[in-house]
């Protein structure tokens, strides 16, 4: 099999120009930090935070894949993209109301008052962590282009 046809079975993110795949990388990074944001409150307020697993999900499949398209370079672009983003959402609320909350004084459940630091937090953690994961966790395995002996075998 050539190399230009090995590249077609790569996914389409991983096809494009180093320019393209930044921009891309930049927009998932930014993207999957505004949806966490906005994810991930559901559930503080009765102290299950399932919304913060929500956040999470969202931001570890981005970042896998900027890791992934990238390596090292993609997080460090994807980890830019999306701390700039939930953090100036936290810091610039519409209306002086915030999306990210943090510190409450009164009876409110321990989930409602710190779920905004660990995500703020712990979007930044994740990420730093999954830079230092093995290499080969990241590697999209070589799609095989299936001949038309074998399709017609499984016919």
């Amino acid at each position: 099999m050539s190399r230009k046809s090995n590249e077609s079975l790569m996914p389409w993110s991983h096809r494009q120009s180093p320019f393209v795949q930044m921009l891309i990388t930049l927009l998932a990074g930014a993207a999957s930090a505004f949806f966490g944001t906005l994810a991930h409150r559901m559930g503080a307020s009765m102290n299950i935070p399932y919304g913060l697993v929500i956040a999470f999900l969202i931001l570890g499949i981005s970042t896998w894949c900027a890791r992934a398209r990238m390596g090292a370079t993609g997080i460090g672009v994807h980890l830019i993209a999306s701390s700039v983003t939930a953090w100036g959402v936290a810091i610039c609320g519409v209306n002086g109301s915030a999306l990210t909350p943090v510190g409450f004084s009164g009876a409110v459940p321990f989930f409602s008052q710190n779920v905004g630091y660990m995500w703020l937090y712990g979007l930044v953690l994740m990420q730093v962590v999954m830079l230092f994961l093995p290499r080969h966790w990241f590697e999209i395995p070589a799609r095989r282009e299936r001949t038309a002996a074998s399709r017609a075998s499984r016919a």
